[in-house]
């Protein structure tokens, strides 16, 4: 039994990252069971029966893939903006560009809103977290504001325009956020 389930479980994480994977090379509308099951190495049947279908698979693949975002941005430190910063752009190197991909097809692809949605939420829970110490003299509307100005200074556009328009090194690029960052973390 125990070696059934490992098998199950790895399948399971087979078709996971066939997913992923499918998902950040074509087009959403363009994602087929067909595809991901051809790379996972099973039969469309298979990830059926494991994930109820399209939608049953994205879901499991976001909650996987989200888990894993919020795992490594936790690495940030409340009350150490250049180690969030460092994370953070880290983060931003690693699927940056695939988040901005994702982005401009949240209009087109309905099915996409629930994602970014998602990743919104993450990314304002991790700057009120990470510059709690910031925020926590702050009250109503005047820490809300401040809070939605360190989401914004620390949003994927703000790599963007940094790292991929103005061509800023990664180091650059954290020294910007960071330069960016002190004078709100100042005068809280």
């Amino acid at each position: 039994m125990v070696a059934r389930a490992e098998a199950a479980a790895t399948t399971a994480d087979r078709i996971l990252d066939a997913a992923v994977e499918v998902f950040w090379e074509l087009p959403t509308d363009q994602i087929s069971l067909d595809e991901i099951a051809r790379r996972a190495g099973v039969t469309v049947q298979t990830v059926i029966r494991r994930f109820g279908g399209r939608d049953g698979l994205l879901a499991a693949a976001v909650e996987r893939e989200s888990e894993k975002v919020r795992r490594q941005r936790d690495e940030a430190v409340p009350g150490d903006p250049a180690g969030a910063v460092r994370v953070l752009i880290e983060h931003y190197e690693v699927i940056g560009d695939r988040v901005l991909k994702m982005l401009a097809d949240e209009e087109r692809i309905p099915a996409l809103r629930a994602i970014v949605d998602r990743g919104r939420t993450l990314h304002r829970s991790w700057c009120a977290r990470v510059f709690a110490p910031a925020l926590a003299r702050l009250r109503g509307s005047e820490r809300e504001r401040r809070l939605a100005q360190f989401v914004t200074l620390c949003d994927v556009y703000t790599w963007k325009l940094l790292r991929r328009d103005a061509g800023l090194s990664r180091r650059s690029t954290e020294v910007a956020v960071i330069e960016l960052l002190n004078p709100l973390l100042k005068e809280s």
